[in-house]
């Protein structure tokens, strides 16, 4: 998942963030944490909004991903999602700037 998220946003910079792994830019773009029976991936809800369709076989909530241990992680929505947020970020820094 690490690995995953850290090729998805080159240069994020890697921290703790409410005791779990999260990877930022200016804001926090996503964070993970391992529970007993799932991971859980936190990529704000507007990520999960814009990929409802995608996590429609996994557990969600308004700002949280469930991934079963069982499974394999679908890395490559990771990835997407990742990849989403950055370009969120960089917008909303963006409206800021100008």
């Amino acid at each position: 998942m690490r690995a995953c998220i850290r090729a998805a946003a080159p240069g994020a910079k890697e921290s703790l963030k409410w005791g779990m792994p999260a990877f930022s830019y200016q804001r926090i773009l996503v964070t993970f944490a391992a529970f007993k029976h799932h991971i859980g991936f936190y990529p704000t809800p507007s990520a999960v909004k814009a990929f409802a369709k995608d996590l429609s076989k996994f557990v969600t909530a308004d700002a949280s991903i469930q991934f079963p241990l069982e499974k394999p992680l679908p890395l490559s929505l990771i990835r997407k999602i990742t990849r989403f947020r950055v370009r969120e970020s960089i917008e909303e820094d963006k409206k800021w700037r100008t």
